[in-house]
């Protein structure tokens, strides 16, 4: 349970069934991907050409019911989704995607995935053309980027294809027009996207977990680079962009899908399971207990248990219905949320040296009242292991770690951080064991620029402009 966040979530469905309750599924689809975003979440629903839209602050069930579904979105055949954790703090309505946008040919939805490495320099080159924006998001950019070429295109996938030439960074997204599905993910392929199938229909997602939520059949994931297009004729793929094996994030596999997810060939649940067994290879420890923090910790404490031979103990009880309280505004009353979203189990910790198996450790105050709340509960000894690196760079590519001044590691030793957590001893999974975590059918490799600083589509340079604005530049790949 660390102290970032989520990215997003995308999901699209076609179908040549005109007047399909196609809002159903995507709501869905949505709520099976609830967890890559709790702030914001919308829905557009293609009817013959008309587009409408439903999206607001807030969790996909306190968004949309049966009456918002049936009026303010309808039946047609054809829809997109979103759930977003926003990276910026004052996040509004207005940030909430999808995106419709009605330009001079027509109209289009746009939901996405990522984050641009040159987002600002693009939106400054946009403004300066006159272009306005309403919200703070990347896919409004990459909206204006399209519009732009497709006012020289004879179609909407060729102004995607020539758009991705202009965009830097990391983008999965899906694009409505008022006859057409289109998804693209960029060149790298950071992030996930997949394509499936409901019966004769076409699906698409961020994770295969929403597919099965709607009873759809994962088919593969989609190429990086790859643009898909979707209409009347069936499904056909531009792969101009196409080349790179890609390198999708591992933190997808450590922390960020849901374990019965499928990325890119490899199950979640067991890359997990397998960075719990690499970790107790890499840091033994004697112990009588191994506990994990729910829910990307559970499988990794698995792994080790099995490995170590050590039992494998229910440590924690999750109350499901806590909200978002990363939001919280003062740092007792997120110590207070952490109690009400985790009691302790002392049945299973009382009296024993425990070994408590988390996926990462940012800011380092969850972990110090984790482990507080294991010792009033009775534990003797409390060794962390984490199963992923220590993190000592931000991430420009989707998460909310901007800055090295909200990492610990980047302050602190090893032992430090033992002592700041109040740790009996402290473990991390080592860069290589990371990377071994998943055995990918599809060749790709990972991206670990969280933990090596190895940034494969650049990073956003700060330089002032003469508009006294900020002017992002890619660095040389390194």
């Amino acid at each position: 349970m660390p102290d970032i966040h989520e990215e997003c979530g995308v999901f699209g469905i076609f179908t040549k069934q005109m007047n399909s309750d196609v809002a159903s599924e995507a709501y869905m689809a949505l709520y099976a991907l609830q967890h890559r975003g709790q702030q914001s979440c919308g829905i557009a629903v293609n009817d013959d050409g008309v587009i409408r839209s439903y999206r607001d602050m807030g969790l996909v069930p306190e968004t949309f019911n049966p009456e918002i579904l049936a009026t303010k979105l309808g039946l047609g055949n054809m829809a997109i989704g979103h759930v977003e954790y926003s990276k910026y703090a004052n996040s509004s309505r207005s940030d909430a995607q999808p995106l419709v946008v009605r330009h001079v040919k027509g109209t289009m939805a746009l939901a996405n995935n990522g984050s641009l490495v040159n987002a600002q320099e693009l939106r400054e080159e946009l403004e300066l053309k006159g272009a306005i924006f309403h919200s703070s998001t990347d896919a409004e950019i990459i909206s204006h980027v399209v519009i732009q070429e497709r006012l020289s295109s004879k179609s909407i996938e060729e102004a995607v294809e020539k758009a991705m030439f202009r965009l830097k960074g990391c983008y999965s997204m899906v694009i409505m027009s008022p006859q057409k599905l289109i998804a693209a993910r960029d060149p790298e392929g950071f992030r996930p996207l997949c394509l499936g199938r409901l019966g004769e229909d076409y699906v698409i997602a961020s994770e295969s977990c929403a597919f099965d939520s709607i009873g759809a059949t994962f088919v593969r994931d989609m190429k990086p680079g790859e643009i898909v297009v979707i209409d009347q004729s069936g499904l056909r793929s531009i792969e101009t962009h196409c080349g790179s094996k890609g390198h999708i994030c591992v933190f997808e596999y450590v922390y960020t899908a849901r374990p019965d997810s499928v990325i890119e060939g490899a199950s979640v649940h067991e890359a997990r399971r397998r960075a719990g067994a690499f970790l107790a290879l890499e840091s033994p420890c004697q112990a009588d207990v191994v506990v994990g923090v729910p829910d990307s910790g559970l499988d990794a404490a698995l792994g080790f248990s099995q490995q170590s031979g050590i039992p494998y103990g229910i440590g924690f009880i999750k109350n499901r219905y806590v909200g978002r309280t990363f939001i919280l505004p003062t740092q007792k009353q997120r110590e207070d949320a952490v109690r009400i979203k985790l009691n302790v189990l002392k049945a299973t910790v009382a009296g024993k040296r425990v070994i408590l198996v988390d996926d990462s450790i940012v800011r380092g105050t969850t972990s110090a009242n984790i482990i507080n709340m294991l010792r009033e509960a009775g534990a003797t000894e409390v060794h962390v292991r984490i199963s992923s690196p220590p993190f000592i760079n931000p991430c420009y590519y989707g998460t909310d770690i901007d800055s090295k001044d909200k990492l610990i590691a980047c302050k602190m030793s090893e032992e430090e951080i033992r002592q700041k957590i109040n740790a009996d001893s402290l473990g991390y999974l080592s860069l290589n064991g990371v990377k071994k975590i998943a055995n990918c059918t599809t060749g790709c490799d990972f991206c670990t620029a969280c933990f090596d600083g190895v940034y494969h589509a650049g990073v956003p340079t700060q330089t002032e402009s003469k508009y006294d604005k900020f002017n992002y530049h890619i660095n040389e790949k390194r």
